[in-house]
């Protein structure tokens, strides 16, 4: 066996009827564990090795929190002695390697770790994980299953309550979990549980994060934010705005958004763009856009796709008013965030 493991989290699991679980939440989940801590997981509990998923009970947490302490891991032991009082299961989960997830615990880490910024977007494989996870109604009494939930809504209304319904999904939003340091987000609905939102960032109330993409610097973000699409620091995506993602039409494409980029008012991506670019208000490039290069005399010298200028950094893209066409051109100016608005202490 390594002498560490990719990372392992304590949690608190929910669980449907037939036992299967729902989420897990994970304070403070940890990356690239060293052998000290490796040696406390092995000592203590039922892990033989591998990535492996473990319900502890009280003499687990018990001997886990004395085997932590001696392995000088602070923080995780006394996380172990809080929650021998969880009147729900407390999960152990453990990833040797990082591969692709085998059960919902497994993916709620990697979500997680992202979320907590330990792990950036694609740094972590995730594959098949949409399978793993159950249609769940996100509640004012914590998860249900949706098959589940016709149930429970009689169940409260004859006791005199109602269960408030927020969304039905497989994901939950990313706030219920971790909030990091130094961001603002204006609807929590709005960024779902394995977002990266770097310190500086600001979600404004139309702006949408989805799992497995986001800011790694300050940005704004007023417009969507698709799953596996990250935003480079210092841009400013526009009210409306919309980068494809992979699961939009993007296939296995990955968009990027480089360094201090500006994507207007109702404009959208279907290409990465590199540092300092510039998307028009209103204009949406995909791929297969015919783009007219011009030069610094604004005469056109080519046209080629968009994908062929994927990528690249300081271009402006805009529509010609009088032909409709789509223009690029060197972009002569850098846009630069309000500090005022990005100050988040």
């Amino acid at each position: 066996m390594s002498n560490t493991i990719f990372a392992f989290g304590l949690g608190i699991g929910a669980q449907n009827k037939e036992g299967n679980w729902l989420e897990v939440f994970y304070p403070t989940p940890s990356l690239n564990v060293e052998k000290s801590t490796l040696d406390a997981l092995l000592e203590s509990t039922n892990y033989e090795g591998g990535n492996s998923t473990l319900v502890l009970d009280e003499g687990d947490l018990n001997r886990l929190h004395m085997s932590l302490l001696k392995a000088g891991n602070i923080e995780q032991a006394e996380l172990a002695s809080r929650l021998k009082a969880s009147t729900k299961p407390v999960i152990l989960c453990i990833l040797a390697t990082d591969e692709a997830p085998t059960n919902p615990a497994e993916v709620y880490l990697k979500l997680q770790l992202i979320s907590h910024r330990l792990v950036q977007p694609h740094n972590t494989v995730l594959d098949g994980m949409f399978g793993l996870l159950i249609n769940t109604a996100w509640t004012s009494e914590g998860p249900i299953d949706v098959r589940e939930l016709a149930d429970r809504q009689l169940s409260a209304r004859m006791e005199g309550r109602t269960i408030e319904v927020f969304s039905v999904d497989k994901f939950p939003k990313m706030l219920n979990f971790v909030v990091p340091a130094g961001i603002r987000v204006g609807d929590a609905a709005r960024v779902r549980l394995g977002a990266h939102l770097a310190e500086g960032t600001t979600v404004m109330h139309e702006g949408f994060v989805n799992f497995n993409a986001g800011t790694l610097g300050n940005s704004m973000v007023e417009g969507r934010i698709s799953a596996g699409v990250v935003v480079g620091n210092g841009s400013d995506l526009g009210g409306g705005c919309s980068t494809m993602g992979t699961l939009s039409g993007g296939g296995n494409i990955v968009i990027a958004v480089g360094e201090k980029c500006l994507i207007g008012a109702n404009a959208g991506i279907g290409i990465g763009l590199g540092d300092r670019c510039i998307v028009e208000s209103g204009l949406y490039i995909t791929a297969g856009s015919k783009v007219a290069v011009l030069d610094e005399n604004n005469q056109v010298v080519s046209t080629v796709k968009a994908r062929e200028l994927s990528g690249q950094s300081d271009l402006l893209f805009r529509r010609n008013s009088a032909t409709g066409a789509i223009e690029c051109k060197t972009n002569k100016t850098a846009i630069e965030l309000n500090e005022a608005l990005h100050a988040h202490n």
